[in-house]
């Protein structure tokens, strides 16, 4: 057999593997702005987005720091290296039609997440879609929790007037689910037949910290007073369960039921300890996976369906990923 000279079969493999290599599914790129980098919800949903797209597509995300302006200028630069397809949690969902007619003007498919844009927003394009949860369920779930201890713990009327006495914890103003978890918690309660008594109420901005502050300012000018403690996510419920360890509450028999939303980890080490009375699982994972099949079909030039997302979609705009009640008894469903 005739010998192939080294040089000329070195050049002939080279050529072959550069003409047969694949390209990488790094060319599907998906621009993603996160309201806040350090809410520990949108953590999860980040992470939940990141493995769905391994092996898939690259996810460029950026933090907006909580400030509109700032997201504009991130979703601008993604519009300006043409990415595939846009993932936002927008900062205001009033300012989620502007970005819209960013995205269309560029035909960049757009799929919010977790912050609901206005519906007639939603509207103005057929390649704009929304995932999320229906905030009323979760503040319906919250008051049913309340509900169920109540009914079957009468010690917790300290005083025996048969009203609840609590306080609220609400996320940040405006916000539908900070509206509409606080409406519906205390709905539930009432629509229950118990009756209610708000003594304070105040935005903790969905933070731990700030929780822990405005609870601590509620014992100060409610003192004893106060029989229930409910905050529209865990970060909140968790900041309020250390201002009431601070006056003696979870020793010596002092208890104080806390009920929040989102059922992070830490608030289940908090039920499992028993010092949350429970929560409701806002599925990061869920939201995150669907958020990342919307936006890759779209960036495949493909209409979001069960088939190509594994999910329903509503009104051809919509996931919605249903909430679930999480107490000390169930927290393994969360975990």
């Amino acid at each position: 057999m005739k010998q192939v000279p080294l040089a000329i079969l070195a050049l002939t493999v080279g050529f072959g593997v550069s003409c047969t290599k694949k390209k990488p599914n790094a060319d599907v790129v998906i621009g993603s702005a996160i309201y806040k980098y350090d809410d520990t919800f949108m953590s999860g949903v980040r992470t939940a987005m990141s493995t769905a797209a391994q092996g898939k597509a690259t996810i460029d995300f950026v933090d907006s720091a909580n400030q509109q302006p700032v997201q504009s200028e991130k979703v601008d630069l993604f519009i300006a290296k043409k990415v595939s397809a846009l993932a936002i949690n927008p900062v205001d969902r009033t300012a989620a039609g502007v970005l819209i007619d960013k995205a269309k003007a560029a035909n960049i498919p757009i799929v919010f997440f977790n912050r609901e844009p206005m519906p007639e927003d939603l509207k103005k394009w057929d390649k704009a879609y929304y995932v999320g949860a229906k905030a009323e369920q979760s503040g319906t779930l919250s008051g049913e929790i309340v509900v169920d201890y109540w009914k079957s713990h009468p010690e917790a009327d300290k005083n025996k007037d048969g009203v609840i006495q609590y306080v609220m914890l609400t996320g940040e103003p405006g916000h539908q689910d900070a509206e509409l978890r606080t409406q519906y918690s205390v709905k539930a309660i009432e629509d229950a037949g118990l009756k209610t008594q708000k003594l304070a109420q105040d935005t903790a901005m969905w933070d731990r910290v700030r929780g822990q502050e405005k609870m601590a300012a509620f014992i100060g000018a409610q003192g004893d007073k106060i029989e229930l403690v409910i905050a529209n996510n865990d970060d909140m419920a968790l900041g309020a369960i250390e201002a009431l360890k601070a006056v003696g509450y979870f020793r010596d028999k002092k208890y104080m039921p806390v009920v929040g939303v989102d059922a992070t980890a830490a608030a289940m080490k908090a039920l499992e300890d028993g010092t949350l009375l429970g929560t409701v699982l806002n599925d990061a994972k869920n939201q995150g996976q669907a958020t990342f099949a919307l936006a890759y079909a779209l960036a495949q030039g493909k209409t979001p369906d069960k088939a190509n997302t594994g999910y329903d979609l509503t009104d051809g705009k919509y996931v919605w990923i249903p909430y679930q009640k999480i107490t000390k008894e169930n927290r393994q469903t969360a975990m």
